[in-house]
Protein backbone atom coordinates (compact mmCIF):
# COMPACT_ATOMS: atom_id res chain seq x y z
CA UNK A 1 0.00 0.00 0.00
CA UNK A 2 2.49 2.30 0.98
CA UNK A 3 4.65 1.60 -2.32
CA UNK A 4 1.10 2.70 -4.35
CA UNK A 5 1.00 5.91 -2.53
CA UNK A 6 4.33 6.96 -3.27
CA UNK A 7 3.73 6.08 -7.06
CA UNK A 8 0.57 7.69 -7.56
CA UNK A 9 2.11 10.82 -5.46
CA UNK A 10 4.83 11.03 -8.11
CA UNK A 11 2.62 10.18 -11.30
CA UNK A 12 0.40 13.63 -9.53
CA UNK A 13 3.69 15.50 -9.41
CA UNK A 14 4.66 14.43 -12.93
CA UNK A 15 0.91 15.29 -14.53
CA UNK A 16 1.24 18.85 -12.69
CA UNK A 17 4.90 19.66 -13.85
CA UNK A 18 4.36 19.82 -17.23
CA UNK A 19 1.38 21.10 -17.75
CA UNK A 20 2.96 24.49 -17.82
CA UNK A 21 4.04 25.72 -21.08
CA UNK A 22 6.43 28.42 -21.73
CA UNK A 23 5.29 30.89 -24.20
CA UNK A 24 6.02 34.22 -26.47
CA UNK A 25 3.22 36.62 -26.69
CA UNK A 26 2.62 38.96 -29.83
CA UNK A 27 4.61 41.79 -27.80
CA UNK A 28 7.53 39.71 -27.10
CA UNK A 29 6.53 39.13 -23.52
CA UNK A 30 7.38 35.69 -22.24
CA UNK A 31 4.76 34.07 -19.93
CA UNK A 32 4.03 30.60 -18.61
CA UNK A 33 1.03 29.17 -19.12
CA UNK A 34 -0.88 26.56 -16.91
CA UNK A 35 -4.16 24.68 -17.77
CA UNK A 36 -6.58 26.19 -15.94
CA UNK A 37 -5.75 29.26 -18.55
CA UNK A 38 -3.75 31.56 -15.86
CA UNK A 39 -0.20 32.53 -16.22
CA UNK A 40 2.87 34.13 -15.16
CA UNK A 41 5.57 36.35 -16.70
CA UNK A 42 8.92 34.35 -16.93
CA UNK A 43 12.75 35.23 -17.72
CA UNK A 44 13.48 33.33 -20.65
CA UNK A 45 17.16 33.90 -22.44
CA UNK A 46 16.85 34.62 -25.95
CA UNK A 47 18.64 32.55 -28.45
CA UNK A 48 19.41 34.87 -31.55
CA UNK A 49 22.74 34.98 -29.89
CA UNK A 50 23.25 31.56 -30.82
CA UNK A 51 25.48 29.98 -34.19
CA UNK A 52 25.50 26.51 -34.95
CA UNK A 53 28.36 24.60 -34.60
CA UNK A 54 29.48 21.53 -36.83
CA UNK A 55 28.56 18.48 -34.59
CA UNK A 56 28.68 14.74 -35.45
CA UNK A 57 25.36 12.76 -34.40
CA UNK A 58 23.98 15.96 -32.48
CA UNK A 59 20.66 14.04 -32.41
CA UNK A 60 21.43 11.36 -30.32
CA UNK A 61 21.35 11.44 -26.37
CA UNK A 62 23.89 10.01 -23.65
CA UNK A 63 23.58 6.48 -24.03
CA UNK A 64 23.22 5.42 -20.68
CA UNK A 65 25.82 2.58 -19.15
CA UNK A 66 22.63 -0.60 -19.62
CA UNK A 67 21.47 1.10 -23.06
CA UNK A 68 21.95 -1.35 -26.02
CA UNK A 69 23.00 1.47 -29.02
CA UNK A 70 21.94 0.05 -31.84
CA UNK A 71 22.95 2.38 -35.59
CA UNK A 72 20.37 1.54 -38.58
CA UNK A 73 20.72 2.90 -41.57
CA UNK A 74 18.04 6.54 -41.04
CA UNK A 75 18.31 6.35 -36.93
CA UNK A 76 19.70 5.16 -33.98
CA UNK A 77 18.22 3.61 -31.22
CA UNK A 78 18.64 2.70 -27.73
CA UNK A 79 16.81 -0.49 -26.01
CA UNK A 80 16.12 -1.35 -23.26
CA UNK A 81 15.75 -5.26 -22.52
CA UNK A 82 13.97 -5.43 -19.36
CA UNK A 83 11.01 -3.38 -21.04
CA UNK A 84 11.32 -5.04 -24.37
CA UNK A 85 10.88 -1.43 -26.03
CA UNK A 86 13.19 1.52 -26.90
CA UNK A 87 13.77 3.94 -24.46
CA UNK A 88 14.30 6.15 -27.61
CA UNK A 89 15.13 6.80 -31.12
CA UNK A 90 16.96 9.65 -32.86
CA UNK A 91 17.58 11.00 -36.12
CA UNK A 92 17.87 14.24 -38.29
CA UNK A 93 15.59 14.63 -40.96
CA UNK A 94 16.02 16.86 -43.71
CA UNK A 95 13.47 18.77 -46.05
CA UNK A 96 14.64 16.25 -49.16
CA UNK A 97 14.18 13.30 -46.72
CA UNK A 98 10.73 13.79 -46.63
CA UNK A 99 9.97 13.45 -49.94
CA UNK A 100 8.39 9.91 -50.40
CA UNK A 101 9.66 8.26 -53.23
CA UNK A 102 9.39 4.34 -51.24
CA UNK A 103 6.04 3.16 -50.33
CA UNK A 104 4.91 2.30 -46.95
CA UNK A 105 5.90 -1.66 -46.73
CA UNK A 106 3.38 -2.48 -43.72
CA UNK A 107 6.43 -5.32 -43.41
CA UNK A 108 6.58 -5.96 -39.66
CA UNK A 109 9.84 -8.03 -38.66
CA UNK A 110 12.20 -8.45 -35.82
CA UNK A 111 15.43 -6.45 -35.79
CA UNK A 112 18.75 -8.77 -36.66
CA UNK A 113 20.64 -6.56 -34.64
CA UNK A 114 19.23 -7.20 -31.28
CA UNK A 115 21.12 -9.19 -29.12
CA UNK A 116 18.88 -9.25 -25.93
CA UNK A 117 16.00 -11.84 -27.06
CA UNK A 118 13.17 -11.70 -29.40
CA UNK A 119 10.23 -9.22 -29.93
CA UNK A 120 7.24 -11.34 -31.57
CA UNK A 121 4.14 -9.55 -33.75
CA UNK A 122 2.69 -12.40 -31.84
CA UNK A 123 2.75 -10.35 -28.82
CA UNK A 124 0.92 -7.36 -30.36
CA UNK A 125 -1.88 -10.10 -31.52
CA UNK A 126 -4.84 -9.42 -29.79
CA UNK A 127 -3.74 -6.96 -27.26
CA UNK A 128 -5.64 -4.06 -28.34
CA UNK A 129 -2.95 -2.16 -29.23
CA UNK A 130 -1.36 -1.00 -32.51
CA UNK A 131 2.36 -1.59 -33.13
CA UNK A 132 3.48 2.53 -32.56
CA UNK A 133 6.55 3.46 -34.67
CA UNK A 134 8.88 5.83 -32.77
CA UNK A 135 11.09 6.23 -35.89
CA UNK A 136 7.95 7.18 -38.28
CA UNK A 137 7.90 4.96 -41.77
CA UNK A 138 6.67 8.24 -42.97
CA UNK A 139 10.12 9.78 -42.14
CA UNK A 140 12.01 7.21 -43.31
CA UNK A 141 10.62 6.85 -47.03
CA UNK A 142 13.70 7.94 -49.23
CA UNK A 143 14.88 4.47 -49.38
CA UNK A 144 13.88 0.97 -49.41
CA UNK A 145 16.33 0.28 -47.06
CA UNK A 146 15.50 2.97 -44.55
CA UNK A 147 12.13 1.94 -45.15
CA UNK A 148 12.65 -1.50 -44.20
CA UNK A 149 14.18 -0.82 -41.10
CA UNK A 150 11.50 1.64 -39.75
CA UNK A 151 9.25 -1.71 -39.13
CA UNK A 152 11.75 -3.38 -37.26
CA UNK A 153 10.10 -4.56 -33.91
CA UNK A 154 12.31 -2.66 -32.21
CA UNK A 155 11.25 0.36 -33.48
CA UNK A 156 7.52 -0.83 -31.94
CA UNK A 157 6.09 0.20 -28.75
CA UNK A 158 2.08 -0.87 -27.97
CA UNK A 159 0.29 2.57 -28.49
CA UNK A 160 -3.80 3.11 -27.90
CA UNK A 161 -4.92 3.05 -31.46
CA UNK A 162 -7.04 6.25 -30.83
CA UNK A 163 -3.63 8.08 -29.77
CA UNK A 164 -1.26 6.07 -32.56
CA UNK A 165 -3.58 7.29 -35.66
CA UNK A 166 -5.09 10.85 -33.58
CA UNK A 167 -3.04 13.10 -31.95
CA UNK A 168 0.52 10.75 -32.04
CA UNK A 169 0.12 10.69 -36.22
CA UNK A 170 -0.40 14.49 -36.26
CA UNK A 171 2.54 15.19 -34.32
CA UNK A 172 4.57 13.26 -36.07
CA UNK A 173 3.06 15.19 -39.19
CA UNK A 174 4.00 18.30 -37.89
CA UNK A 175 7.69 17.58 -37.10
CA UNK A 176 7.77 16.35 -40.79
CA UNK A 177 6.19 20.42 -41.99
CA UNK A 178 9.05 21.66 -39.95
CA UNK A 179 11.95 19.83 -41.57
CA UNK A 180 10.61 20.93 -44.70
CA UNK A 181 10.39 24.64 -43.17
CA UNK A 182 13.96 24.92 -41.08
CA UNK A 183 15.30 22.18 -43.49
CA UNK A 184 15.86 20.15 -41.26
CA UNK A 185 15.46 19.12 -37.84
CA UNK A 186 16.86 16.54 -35.23
CA UNK A 187 14.40 14.23 -33.40
CA UNK A 188 14.34 12.01 -30.88
CA UNK A 189 11.50 9.70 -29.81
CA UNK A 190 11.16 8.21 -26.56
CA UNK A 191 9.08 6.06 -24.32
CA UNK A 192 8.08 7.12 -20.58
CA UNK A 193 9.03 4.27 -18.71
CA UNK A 194 8.39 3.67 -14.89
CA UNK A 195 7.96 0.63 -12.48
CA UNK A 196 4.30 -1.19 -12.60
CA UNK A 197 3.13 -0.51 -15.92
CA UNK A 198 1.33 -3.24 -17.88
CA UNK A 199 2.80 -5.39 -20.21
CA UNK A 200 1.69 -7.46 -23.26
CA UNK A 201 2.25 -10.86 -24.96
CA UNK A 202 4.88 -13.93 -23.89
CA UNK A 203 7.78 -11.58 -24.31
CA UNK A 204 5.85 -8.90 -21.98
CA UNK A 205 6.41 -6.15 -23.41
CA UNK A 206 5.68 -3.33 -21.61
CA UNK A 207 2.84 -0.42 -22.12
CA UNK A 208 4.25 3.05 -22.01
CA UNK A 209 2.09 5.50 -20.32
CA UNK A 210 3.23 7.99 -22.09
CA UNK A 211 5.76 8.74 -25.02
CA UNK A 212 7.39 12.14 -25.73
CA UNK A 213 8.84 13.84 -28.80
CA UNK A 214 12.24 16.25 -28.61
CA UNK A 215 12.96 18.52 -31.57
CA UNK A 216 15.68 20.82 -31.98
CA UNK A 217 16.01 22.94 -35.23
CA UNK A 218 20.18 24.00 -35.45
CA UNK A 219 19.75 26.11 -38.52
CA UNK A 220 20.25 30.07 -38.58
CA UNK A 221 18.01 32.10 -38.47
CA UNK A 222 15.99 31.05 -36.07
CA UNK A 223 17.84 28.14 -33.30
CA UNK A 224 15.66 27.01 -31.21
CA UNK A 225 14.17 23.34 -29.66
CA UNK A 226 10.97 22.27 -28.57
CA UNK A 227 9.15 18.77 -26.76
CA UNK A 228 6.07 17.06 -26.25
CA UNK A 229 4.83 14.57 -23.24
CA UNK A 230 1.41 12.97 -24.52
CA UNK A 231 -0.14 10.49 -22.39
CA UNK A 232 -1.17 7.14 -24.63
CA UNK A 233 -4.48 7.82 -25.39
CA UNK A 234 -7.07 9.48 -27.66
CA UNK A 235 -7.17 12.99 -27.43
CA UNK A 236 -9.05 16.09 -29.34
CA UNK A 237 -6.31 18.72 -27.76
CA UNK A 238 -4.38 20.55 -29.71
CA UNK A 239 -0.34 19.37 -30.10
CA UNK A 240 0.48 23.30 -28.03
CA UNK A 241 -1.68 21.84 -25.32
CA UNK A 242 1.52 19.23 -24.89
CA UNK A 243 4.30 21.69 -25.59
CA UNK A 244 6.79 21.45 -22.80
CA UNK A 245 10.59 22.47 -22.91
CA UNK A 246 12.80 20.05 -23.46
CA UNK A 247 14.55 20.39 -19.83
CA UNK A 248 11.12 19.29 -18.61
CA UNK A 249 11.47 16.29 -20.68
CA UNK A 250 14.95 15.62 -19.48
CA UNK A 251 13.90 15.64 -15.39
CA UNK A 252 10.89 12.71 -16.74
CA UNK A 253 13.15 10.93 -17.93
CA UNK A 254 16.38 11.39 -16.90
CA UNK A 255 17.64 11.48 -20.21
CA UNK A 256 20.19 13.71 -21.55
CA UNK A 257 19.45 15.27 -24.72
CA UNK A 258 21.64 17.04 -27.02
CA UNK A 259 24.60 16.77 -24.83
CA UNK A 260 27.22 17.41 -27.18
CA UNK A 261 26.04 20.99 -28.02
CA UNK A 262 28.65 23.73 -25.94
CA UNK A 263 27.23 24.21 -22.41
CA UNK A 264 25.60 27.65 -22.44
CA UNK A 265 23.56 26.81 -25.92
CA UNK A 266 22.32 23.48 -24.72
CA UNK A 267 21.02 25.82 -21.34
CA UNK A 268 19.56 28.37 -22.83
CA UNK A 269 17.56 25.66 -25.87
CA UNK A 270 16.69 23.57 -23.32
CA UNK A 271 14.71 25.43 -21.22
CA UNK A 272 13.80 27.68 -23.41
CA UNK A 273 10.05 27.16 -26.24
CA UNK A 274 9.00 30.12 -28.17
CA UNK A 275 5.92 29.29 -29.86
CA UNK A 276 5.69 32.06 -32.10
CA UNK A 277 9.19 30.73 -33.80
CA UNK A 278 7.37 27.47 -34.93
CA UNK A 279 4.77 27.02 -37.80
CA UNK A 280 1.64 25.20 -37.11
CA UNK A 281 0.19 24.71 -40.74
CA UNK A 282 0.61 21.00 -41.16
CA UNK A 283 -1.81 20.63 -37.88
CA UNK A 284 -4.55 22.57 -39.83
CA UNK A 285 -3.85 20.54 -42.61
CA UNK A 286 -4.74 16.89 -40.71
CA UNK A 287 -8.63 18.18 -40.06
CA UNK A 288 -8.69 18.12 -43.93
CA UNK A 289 -10.13 15.27 -45.97
CA UNK A 290 -7.73 12.84 -47.17
CA UNK A 291 -6.59 13.98 -50.57
CA UNK A 292 -7.85 17.20 -50.36
CA UNK A 293 -4.76 19.67 -51.41
CA UNK A 294 -3.40 16.97 -53.73
CA UNK A 295 -2.56 18.16 -56.92
CA UNK A 296 -2.14 16.23 -60.47
CA UNK A 297 1.72 15.36 -60.76
CA UNK A 298 3.99 17.58 -63.10
CA UNK A 299 5.98 14.65 -64.42
CA UNK A 300 5.84 13.35 -67.58
CA UNK A 301 5.36 9.65 -68.83
CA UNK A 302 6.72 7.55 -71.14
CA UNK A 303 4.22 8.69 -74.11
CA UNK A 304 5.12 12.14 -73.50
CA UNK A 305 1.69 13.15 -71.55
CA UNK A 306 1.71 14.38 -68.43
CA UNK A 307 0.71 11.99 -65.26
CA UNK A 308 -2.64 11.76 -63.86
CA UNK A 309 -1.51 10.61 -60.49
CA UNK A 310 -2.31 12.97 -57.33
CA UNK A 311 0.04 13.75 -55.18
CA UNK A 312 0.65 15.98 -51.64
CA UNK A 313 4.32 15.99 -52.39
CA UNK A 314 5.26 19.84 -52.23
CA UNK A 315 7.06 19.34 -54.92
CA UNK A 316 3.90 18.49 -57.16
CA UNK A 317 5.81 14.80 -58.45
CA UNK A 318 4.31 11.85 -57.52
CA UNK A 319 6.77 8.94 -56.19
CA UNK A 320 6.58 7.42 -59.96
CA UNK A 321 8.37 10.55 -60.98
CA UNK A 322 10.69 11.87 -58.03
CA UNK A 323 13.57 11.38 -60.43
CA UNK A 324 12.39 14.72 -62.84
CA UNK A 325 12.80 17.28 -59.80
CA UNK A 326 16.40 18.46 -59.01
CA UNK A 327 18.29 14.85 -59.70
CA UNK A 328 15.70 13.09 -57.10
CA UNK A 329 15.72 9.65 -58.14
CA UNK A 330 12.62 6.98 -58.64
CA UNK A 331 12.44 3.57 -56.26
CA UNK A 332 14.25 2.05 -59.12
CA UNK A 333 17.06 4.53 -59.73
CA UNK A 334 17.19 5.13 -55.94
CA UNK A 335 18.11 1.36 -55.59
CA UNK A 336 19.62 0.40 -58.56
CA UNK A 337 23.30 2.14 -58.20
CA UNK A 338 23.86 0.43 -54.93
CA UNK A 339 26.60 -1.66 -54.96
CA UNK A 340 25.93 -3.98 -52.23
CA UNK A 341 23.30 -6.46 -50.90
CA UNK A 342 20.47 -4.85 -49.23
CA UNK A 343 20.84 -6.18 -45.26
CA UNK A 344 16.90 -5.97 -44.94
CA UNK A 345 14.81 -7.81 -47.70
CA UNK A 346 12.36 -5.36 -49.47
CA UNK A 347 9.35 -6.73 -51.50
CA UNK A 348 10.03 -7.07 -55.60
CA UNK A 349 9.25 -3.74 -57.34
CA UNK A 350 8.24 -5.38 -60.70
CA UNK A 351 5.21 -5.99 -62.12
CA UNK A 352 3.62 -9.06 -62.76
CA UNK A 353 1.35 -10.30 -66.11
CA UNK A 354 -1.58 -9.45 -64.41
CA UNK A 355 -0.37 -5.98 -63.96
CA UNK A 356 -0.05 -6.10 -60.08
CA UNK A 357 3.39 -5.69 -57.70
CA UNK A 358 5.53 -8.83 -57.68
CA UNK A 359 4.90 -10.10 -53.88
CA UNK A 360 8.31 -12.02 -53.72
CA UNK A 361 11.41 -10.38 -51.07
CA UNK A 362 14.53 -9.82 -52.25
CA UNK A 363 17.62 -9.26 -50.73
CA UNK A 364 18.92 -7.77 -54.13
CA UNK A 365 20.32 -3.78 -54.91
CA UNK A 366 18.30 -3.11 -57.59
CA UNK A 367 15.04 -4.22 -56.07
CA UNK A 368 13.86 -7.09 -58.37
CA UNK A 369 13.97 -10.64 -57.49
CA UNK A 370 15.68 -13.29 -59.39
CA UNK A 371 12.47 -13.45 -61.48
CA UNK A 372 12.31 -10.04 -62.80
CA UNK A 373 16.13 -9.10 -63.12
CA UNK A 374 17.54 -9.21 -59.90
CA UNK A 375 21.34 -8.86 -59.13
Amino acid sequence: MKKIIILSFFLLLFVFSFAQQEATTTNGKKILIYQDGTWKSAQIETVSEIHPVSIEHLEMPRPGARDQIIKHTGYFLSFNSPCRIANWVAYELTAEETIAVVKRNDRFIPDPLLSSGPVSNADYKGSGYDRGHLAPSADMCYSYQTMAESFYLSNMAPQVPGFNRGIWSKLEAQVRQWAVDDKAVYVVTGTVLTTGLPTIGNNRITVPAYFYKVILDYTEPDIKGIAFIMPNQGSQESLQHYMVTIDSVERLTGTDFFYQLPDEQEKIIERTVDISKWSWSATKNQSKKEGSGSVQCKGVTKAGNQCKNKTTNPNGYCYLHQSQVGGVQTQDNQIKHATIKLTTSVQCSATTKKGKQCSRMTYSPNGKCWQHGGD
